[in-house]
């Protein structure tokens, strides 16, 4: 847990260990205390047709369900140095699960967007404190035309793994957008409107944007490559002989085409086997069988590489509020 007001917890390690993480171990991330929600959800603004719906109406809607990885824009923010501000996140604020919902071009296309909308903001119904501000509420948008692409299946989603959505996780429905970094996919979500000029809120372009110190701010969006190794744990200790290294890695610009481990703080990268996804918004297995000759403290490294040519860097470069961090993961075991 990193803390218990508002409720912010990483996943555990085992959360990793298969395809889809289980509710109870799922990431989570909130920016204020549990709100209430009257069950309603109103998309208006630049509409021909206002509307409220209810959990009822959406479920009575034709549905589909996606297995989509979701990670936070701050996970591993611990690892970057200096230390930015912010939720200190280690490296397991990531989590996989089947969501069922909606998708939410539909629920537009009722509704008649202006010919001349840019943007459709997503209102949650969390709001209290934050920063300068004494009462804000959590809303972000995106661009008009990716609400709408047909490909992009985005979902207003009320289940998790079979199951109604819970409050941690945004009932009675949320926001998800595949790819995207999950700050992106709004909980507790109450509102959708659509506008026809840029949004300005405050986690639109006050946070969640990459602050670097050397050209110009751009917003968070598209989650970066990487890859991650869950076995064996840091520090482990390991038998002299054949051991597999396994990991996941996931990308939101296209599927990872290669990891490779490095045995070495520098040196050669050895290819390791990647298993196809099961879906293309969800994280891919991989392995690499090593066979380790001495006894003692070893390093073991590992880097994705996805389908759009992206290849994680081994020391990203550095914002002051701490996002994207996708650095080579590096980790010590000991042979014994």
């Amino acid at each position: 847990m990193i803390q218990p007001e508002p409720f912010n917890a990483e996943a555990p390690r085992q959360g990793l260990s298969s395809d889809i993480t289980p509710v109870g171990q799922h990431y989570v991330r909130s920016n204020f205390a549990l709100p209430a929600h009257d069950g309603v959800l109103r998309i208006d603004g630049a509409v021909r047709h206002t509307s409220e719906l209810t959990l009822d109406d959406l479920r009575a809607m034709p549905s589909i369900q996606r297995t989509v990885t979701l990670e936070c824009a701050g996970n591993g923010r611990l690892a970057q140095s200096p230390l930015p501000v912010g939720e200190p996140w280690g490296g397991w604020a990531v989590s996989t699960a089947r969501w069922t919902g909606t998708l939410l071009h539909e629920v537009l296309r009722q509704a008649g967007p202006a010919d001349d909308a840019v943007e459709v903001i997503f209102h949650g119904a969390d709001h209290g404190p934050y920063y300068q501000f004494e009462d804000l509420k959590y809303a972000r948008s995106l661009p008009f035309a990716h609400t709408m692409d047909p490909d992009a299946e985005i979902l207003i989603a009320y289940d998790m793994n079979d199951e109604p959505l819970n409050a941690d996780h945004g009932a009675p429905f949320r926001l998800i957008v595949p790819n995207w970094y999950g700050v992106a996919s709004v909980k507790w979500l109450d509102r959708i409107e659509v506008v026809t000029r840029p949004y300005e809120g405050e986690f639109q372009t006050g946070h969640y944007m990459y602050e670097w110190a050397d050209q110009p701010h751009e917003p968070v969006t598209l989650m970066r490559v990487r890859a991650r190794i869950t076995d064996p744990e840091p520090g482990q200790n390991l038998p002299l002989g054949p051991c597999r290294v396994k990991g996941k890695a996931w990308s939101g610009t296209g599927p990872i085409t290669r990891v490779e481990v490095s045995l070495t703080g520098e040196g050669e990268w050895y290819p390791a086997h990647v298993e196809p996804a099961d879906s293309p918004y969800q994280w891919q297995d991989w392995h690499f069988d090593w066979v380790p000759t001495t006894v003692g403290r070893h390093t073991l490294r590992a880097r994705a590489t996805d389908a759009a040519g992206n290849v994680q860097p081994e020391v990203p470069p550095w914002n002051r509020l701490g996002y994207g961090n996708n650095g080579v993961e590096v980790q010590f075991v000991q042979v014994v």
